[in-house]
């Protein structure tokens, strides 16, 4: 979300999406506020500091890690007195982003020893149980965990870059990726009961690793589909043939010059139906309507503007309008 003020940040999530909040994340807040701050905050006997190059794993928590605790704690604060919900939602980063995302003492990423990889995944499943728990505990709701991947791609191509710049991670195989995946969705499933979402935003997502790895729902952008390989249509139309719910990006996340129409919103998703041979109203049952991406640098009112016509969209997957 965009802006500084967790309170407003929740009101707008609470008042447009009543029925499927977020706990809102504001990156522009600065250190800590971010996807991996975030997750770092979660983490249990294992803490972060800020260096030139990024996040870096600290001997103790020092002021870094503290700021991201407090972050993390102002946020739950605010979804606690913006309402009540059925269900909310909280996000954080996936095992492999996590561990792409943090750097070593010595300056290699956490990706590069898979001890450590092991070890702070387990470190930030022990701080999502309790960060779960007081979800639960302060608003009443059942709650969804949402695993962000934005990097998994990177990793399984290999194209992360060494601290020198000269060369880069080797890539994680395939099938070690999936387990670790696999674990992370399995634990979260039983702290919550509900289906763990996956969220990979790359322009070809690793559809086929993150069904076989337990995601119930698979978070993608819809727009970027348009072009997509046979290979990954035939992915997707077995995730969501399996019962799999695709929340599909339709809505962009930066205000567009002309303001599309709902159907110009639905389309991507309707032309996915089509062309994976799926009748339209599997579009009312097995998917979700979402933005494109997160609107940290979005206007305030198209961000409020853009949740509305998420809700609509929703709607209008349920009801057609004539003439869709």
């Amino acid at each position: 979300m965009p802006g500084t003020d967790p309170a407003e940040a929740a009101a707008v999530v609470f008042g447009e999406l009543p029925d499927f909040p977020h706990l809102p994340e504001l990156p522009a807040r600065g250190v800590g506020a971010d996807l991996i701050g975030r997750t770092a905050a979660m983490l249990v006997d294992l803490a972060i500091e800020v260096v030139p190059s990024g996040y870096r794993v600290a001997a103790r928590p020092g002021r870094d890690h503290r700021r991201a605790v407090d972050l993390l704690r102002w946020d739950l604060d605010a979804v606690t007195e913006a309402g009540g919900a059925p269900v909310i939602k909280t996000q954080l980063a996936g095992p492999w982003t996590l561990a792409a995302g943090i750097e070593l003492p010595r300056g290699h990423r956490v990706l590069t020893d898979r001890g450590a990889v092991r070890e702070f995944t387990e470190s930030a499943l022990e701080g999502l149980a309790a960060h779960v728990g007081e979800l639960k505990a302060r608003t009443g709701a059942e709650v969804v965990v949402q695993f962000d991947e934005p990097t998994l791609p990177d990793v399984l191509a290999g194209s992360l870059p060494t601290p020198s710049g000269y060369g880069t991670v080797p890539a994680v195989p395939e099938p070690e990726a999936r387990e670790l995946l696999g674990r992370v969705i399995e634990r979260a499933g039983e702290l919550t009961g509900q289906p763990v979402v996956v969220h990979c935003c790359a322009a070809r997502p690793p559809v086929g690793l993150l069904h076989a790895a337990g995601a119930g729902a698979l978070a993608i952008d819809a727009t970027l589909l348009g072009g997509a390989p046979s290979t990954l249509l035939d992915e997707l139309g077995e995730a969501w043939d399996s019962g799999t719910v695709l929340f599909l990006g339709l809505v962009p996340a930066l205000e567009p010059a002309r303001r599309p129409s709902l159907r110009e919103l639905a389309q991507p998703a309707l032309a996915l139906a089509d062309r994976l041979g799926f009748n339209r109203s599997t579009l009312a049952d097995r998917a979700v309507p979402t933005p494109t991406c997160g609107f940290a640098g979005a206007t305030a009112d198209w961000t409020r503007r853009a949740l509305k016509l998420t809700t609509d969209l929703g709607k209008a997957f349920v009801e057609p309008p004539e003439g869709w």
